[in-house]
């Protein structure tokens, strides 16, 4: 066994050395390792992106209220009196206020892209104190809140970064109505800074709503108070309502980018195939250009086996290059990129690629397997040519 590894490691060494002679075509099959890898990073960092942007948004102890079978905010309608009756709930948390529901609206307004000037569907939600307070890490960063019964709005950073107009201090139009911002908001990062805030009672009396709203919160006892409501719910007929925790809620919605995760990965496979083709024709001229080193390693009593790991390591080695260079530029060009695409609800959602150490991983393994694939048959090549036909080839 000794001896089998001191061979096998004095053959790595060769091939190692030997990387001079083909720099050329090893740096191509670095690079196609690296471009396969960098995209499928990219596409996944995108959708982990989306997906945390969205899961971080819901809490598992605020149950969220739509008309049954929306499957989307601006999709739903609650009336007035669904909402009185809903604070009536069993398993509703109270303070001296009374029940703590959050009835809201939810309306989309233009806003304009920073990055290409195009329009783009922003939501702007109407809201109350109460609704304000069951949002998950909410901080004004600048500014102050909204006066309600005024046309004044709050701003997630989210729309800062990505749409231009929105700044502290501004007159924002919206078909006949104007707006005026008089503060920015932070929740952590979530899909909350991808919305404007402002009074929902104005925004009944501006778009013609009545007494309506789209969706209601209520901020409940306890998590296992959900099956006490959903009961409530059921057995009353005037209450057409689903009922879900609100993680449950955004957690659906952020599934509808995990299609960018499939399609990245699809993508990623079909370069992999063309990665393969040139890492294959590598590691066949590399074993072809060592012809009479490996000849002569046979002929004074290397074995076989040496020869076939020699190869698998050249080919192993040339590919985690490759990935490492990908992993490397896909970190530093998309892990924290700010982007916006559309949510659930047709309106633009702003989230940032993250790029994390489960997605890395996955990187590192598409790497590998090119470079076992591609080393393998090369490799087996080295390993069962003929001593005096591989010096012949060598001449």
């Amino acid at each position: 066994m000794s001896t089998l590894i001191s061979q096998s490691t004095a053959v790595v060494v060769m091939n190692i050395r030997s990387l001079p002679r083909r720099l050329w075509m090893s740096l191509a099959m670095v690079l196609a390792s690296a471009v396969v890898v960098a995209i499928l990073l990219a596409f996944l960092a995108m959708a982990k992106g989306f997906e945390a942007t969205m899961d971080s948004a819901g809490s598992d102890n605020v149950a969220f209220f739509t008309r049954a079978g929306s499957a989307a905010e601006l999709n739903s309608s609650v009336m007035r009196d669904q909402v009185n009756l809903l604070e009536t709930a069993p398993g509703i948390a109270k303070d001296e206020q009374g029940a703590i529901v959050s009835p809201e609206l939810y309306v989309i307004v233009d806003g304009v892209k920073k990055s290409t000037g195009t329009e783009a569907n922003i939501p702007l939600r109407g809201l109350d104190s109460r609704g304000v307070s069951m949002r998950k890490n909410f901080a004004m960063v600048s500014g102050r809140m909204f006066t309600p019964g005024t046309n004044e709005l709050v701003v997630g950073e989210g729309i800062l970064r990505q749409f231009a107009g929105f700044e502290l201090g501004q007159e924002i139009r919206s078909g006949k109505n104007s707006w005026k911002v008089v503060g920015v908001f932070s929740t952590g990062g979530n899909v909350f800074e991808s919305e404007l805030w402002a009074d929902a009672k104005v925004i009944q009396s501006l778009y013609n709503r009545g007494s309506s709203y789209q969706t209601v919160r209520a901020q409940m006892d306890s998590p296992t108070s959900l099956e006490q409501i959903k009961a409530y719910v059921e057995n009353d007929p005037r209450l057409n309502l689903d009922v879900q925790t609100e993680a449950e809620y955004f957690s659906a919605q952020g599934e509808s980018l995990s299609y960018m995760a499939i399609f990245g990965r699809v993508i990623s496979t079909i370069m992999a195939l063309g990665a393969l083709a040139g890492a294959l024709n590598t590691m066949y001229t590399s074993v072809s250009d060592r012809a009479k080193e490996i000849a002569t390693l046979r002929a004074i009593g290397f074995s076989h086996i040496s020869a076939f790991v020699g190869t698998m390591v050249e080919a192993m080695v040339l590919a985690a290059l490759g990935g490492l260079v990908g992993a490397i530029a896909a970190f530093i060009f998309f892990d924290g990129l700010n982007a916006s695409t559309l949510g659930g609800s047709f309106t633009q959602v702003v989230f940032s690629f993250q790029l994390t150490p489960e997605l890395l991983w996955q990187g590192a393994m598409l790497a590998l397997i090119i470079g076992f694939v591609s080393g393998f048959f090369p490799a087996w090549r080295a390993a069962r040519t003929p001593v005096i036909v591989a010096f012949q080839s060598g001449h």
